[in-house]
């Protein structure tokens, strides 16, 4: 009797928690469930309901869609920059500091001006905190008394900056610019 039991419950559970899983799947399962049970609770027809499940998937879509494509230009400009040396006041592939490598990722890629130093930079666009950056995001450090940094944030904790080794890809959580972060900015809404 006890091993029918310990055989039959595992499956009634998995049935049951099959049985409320909605028909839809897509990578973002997360924001799925939650806009399926919001749309069950609801007092709506089936087809209102069905309605509101489809917007919110065109609306992941579309979020999706952009951030591939901003990841696809700043990518691309990652890849003509690479690796350029770096030249306090510099503006071209002979030499470019960090501001003016922000500067002219959103003016070229997104059509986007922004001031020329990191000290006005910081002032653009909306400010949002570290745990909310996203790709495409500018990313600020104190590295000195009056130093400051920038750099694009990449996703996945990295940021692309003009560093003094040269333009590359770096950690936010590498001790040094940890210790060093300062702000962040949202240029791109």
């Amino acid at each position: 009797m006890i091993k029918k039991v310990y055989l039959t419950l595992p499956l009634l559970i998995f049935l049951n928690g099959c049985a409320n899983k909605p028909d839809v799947y897509v990578e973002n399962t997360l924001f799925i469930n939650n806009a399926s049970a919001n749309t069950n609770k609801i007092n709506l027809p089936l087809e209102k309901k069905n309605l509101l499940l489809e917007k919110n998937l065109t609306i992941i879509e579309e979020v999706k869609n952009n951030s591939a494509n901003i990841n696809k230009k700043i990518m691309h400009f990652y890849n003509e920059w690479k690796d350029v040396k770096y030249k306090f006041g510099g503006n071209s592939k002979k030499g470019i500091d960090c501001s003016a490598f922000t500067q002219r990722i959103y003016k070229e890629k997104f059509n986007i001006k922004i001031p020329r130093t990191t000290r006005t930079q910081v002032k653009a666009g909306k400010e949002i905190t570290k745990a909310k950056l996203e790709l495409g995001d500018l990313i600020f450090f104190k590295t000195g008394k009056v130093d400051r940094h920038v750099g694009v944030y990449m996703g996945n904790g990295d940021f692309m900056h003009a560093s003094i080794k040269g333009v590359k890809l770096s950690k936010v959580d590498k001790p040094f610019y940890k210790k060093a972060y300062w702000t962040s900015r949202r240029i791109i809404d």
